[in-house]
């Protein structure tokens, strides 16, 4: 359960008096909310500085994952103030910041999470998506190595020195495509 969808507000009974929330905590260790801020016994409540810190991404970041819709940008309180942020919404950003780095876009992002947060998502659901992803690496991977083989060669070729006229690199890359080769 996201943070905000399990945030209670109390009322409080003097005027002045700070607000306490209640935050339900997930059960899984990493996906929820599961840390105290202080030895007070509230819910850690973040500023959008706070948040990107312990995130380890900037604010302008938080701010673009607000607007793709990877976190849910809070309400500004009616009083004024700063929005609030929970502990869940840096594990969201921290678990965004991870499938980047395996190569997923911010749109199959998105969807991770949909499933995540979907009681009716499976196992099976999510590991399609990684082996999707996975033969996507494997057939970037391919034609890296086919780009290294390729400049290999050229560099091999070069002599290194003299003009440019008698350049073999640029020659090769003058050279025409025949039918077969390239993209």
């Amino acid at each position: 359960m996201r943070a905000s969808q399990g945030r209670e507000r109390a009322r409080p009974a003097l005027e002045g008096q700070k607000t306490c929330y209640t935050i339900h905590l997930d059960s899984v260790f990493g996906y929820g909310v599961y840390g105290l801020s202080g030895g007070n016994g509230m819910t850690a409540i973040l500023t959008i500085g706070k948040l990107a810190r312990r995130s380890g991404v900037g604010v302008e970041t938080v701010r673009f994952y607000e607007r793709k819709r990877l976190i849910e940008k809070p309400l500004k309180p009616i009083g004024g103030g700063y929005r609030e942020y929970s502990l869940e919404d840096v594990n969201r950003i921290r678990f965004v910041r991870q499938a980047q780095d395996l190569g997923f876009s911010l749109r199959e992002i998105g969807e991770l999470l949909s499933l995540r947060a979907d009681p009716e998502a499976d196992c099976a659901d999510v590991r399609g998506r990684a082996r999707e992803k996975l033969a996507e690496v494997e057939r970037k991977i391919a034609r890296l190595n086919s780009m290294r083989r390729a400049l290999r060669d050229l560099v091999s070729a070069c002599p290194g020195r003299g003009g440019l006229l008698g350049c073999s690199i640029i020659d090769a890359l003058e050279k025409p495509e025949t039918e077969g080769d390239g993209k």
